[in-house]
């Protein structure tokens, strides 16, 4: 039980983040930048975060004869954790790729490009988590995933 509770205030603490990367931004005054000059900022950072995580995945298989031709990674590696964070991130970036434009419209750019940082913070909190402690992981997770998220309700309530 105790190992949950911990995963939950990780959880919390990604909900909050949530509304500090969206609010933060319309609280200390940001004008309002438009999407398209947004957008591309906005997920800039998140780009360069996969590629860090291809880039290391790709160095290990290139100098390790054991998987060089395509082989899986041993389980609990820092290869198949690293290969875990990226499908992770892969699915979190779709997700944003699918909400953050309507909040950049609706919100302003700012939000957006506060999103994308965060976004990149936490996928870095996740992957240590992976290899450190599942609460870090929660909030690494959480902290991806609830920003979307708020930002999306924001939006639309907004919108309405």
């Amino acid at each position: 039980m105790r190992k949950r509770s911990k995963i939950a205030l990780g959880m919390i603490g990604g909900g909050l983040w949530g509304l500090l990367l969206v609010g933060g931004p319309q609280w200390l005054g940001f004008g309002y930048i438009p999407a398209p000059l947004a957008l591309p900022a906005a997920l800039l950072a998140p780009g360069l975060f996969l590629v860090a995580v291809i880039g290391f995945l790709a160095q290990r298989r290139f100098f390790d004869d054991a998987i060089i031709d395509g082989e899986p990674f041993t389980h609990g590696s820092p290869e198949e954790i690293a290969q875990r964070v990226l499908a992770n991130t892969v699915e979190q970036l779709v997700l944003a790729l699918a909400i953050w434009p309507f909040v950049a419209l609706t919100l302003g750019g700012a939000v957006a490009i506060s999103l994308g940082l965060g976004f990149t913070l936490m996928r870095v909190v996740f992957w240590l988590g992976y290899l450190i402690s599942p609460p870090l992981r929660a909030l690494g997770f959480a902290g991806t995933f609830y920003p979307t998220l708020v930002a999306a309700v924001w939006s639309i309530l907004i919108w309405v």
